[in-house]
């Protein structure tokens, strides 16, 4: 008899698997089925062989080796959180001095910042100039006073999910906590009402669904990142799995 924790655990390696092999078809071809059955379509060539011919300010190319631009993020799943905004909370704790919790009304009163970014997702996808609202995690980092101990951030979303990310790249100036997306509220799938946005490491490190930033002294490796996902996800070093 097969118990049932032995076929959890048989599940999600099987998943792992099945996630692996998507990338593997992505980095190869124009049009992609994804998990789930979604059809996933690139842009066409042109596109993406352009992005390949830019530079980013800091000297490496706008589109990290592997990847094919798409003109729309997409949702890539995940257990949704819930959506609406008068009910949201933001805690920012851990190693801080003065630990906080936001309203989203709140977070409507900080100083809000619109940047467009370019997103890039371990399926081989990436889409060019989406443009994010929200605030800044330097000026909630500002606030609660972070401790000179800490060494990392976990953005912590819906249904435990957790991601690890370096304090140093959690507090650049492009990462935020967003509430829209190219001039429209974020839609549900996207992360309604809040999500992270860290758009220099590959797009799981960017949490839908945001509950809670956590400023932690020693590393927490998160969801992904306990199922054979590379700890750190650079995206131009092709960091997908540890």
């Amino acid at each position: 008899m097969i118990r049932p924790e032995h076929s959890r655990r048989t599940d999600a390696v099987q998943k792992a698997m099945a996630r692996r092999e998507f990338i593997r078809k992505a980095a190869r071809g124009t049009t992609v089925v994804a998990l789930g059955g979604a059809v996933y379509y690139f842009a066409d060539d042109r596109l993406t062989r352009e992005a390949r011919a830019q530079t980013r300010p800091d000297g490496r190319p706008r589109l990290p080796p592997g990847q094919r631009v798409i003109e729309k993020l997409r949702p890539m799943g995940g257990r949704q959180g819930d959506p609406a905004p008068g009910r949201h909370r933001l805690k920012v704790h851990g190693a801080v001095s003065t630990p906080e919790v936001y309203g989203f009304r709140d977070l409507l009163k900080m100083k809000i910042v619109e940047q467009s970014v370019d997103v890039h997702c371990v399926t081989a996808w990436s889409v060019l100039g989406a443009t994010f609202v929200g605030v800044r995690v330097r000026d909630l980092a500002a606030k609660a006073g972070v401790k000179s101990t800490a060494r990392h951030v976990i953005f912590e979303a819906a249904h435990g999910y957790t991601a690890n990310v370096q304090i140093d790249e959690a507090l650049a100036d492009n990462v935020m906590v967003a509430w829209e997306l190219d001039g429209e509220p974020l839609a549900r799938p996207h992360g309604a009402p809040v999500r992270a946005v860290v758009p220099d490491l590959y797009f799981w490190k960017s949490p839908k669904w945001l509950t809670g930033i956590r400023f932690v002294e020693r590393d927490e490796p998160g969801y992904w990142e306990t199922r054979g996902y590379h700890n750190h996800a650079d995206p131009w070093t092709e960091e997908r799995y540890g």
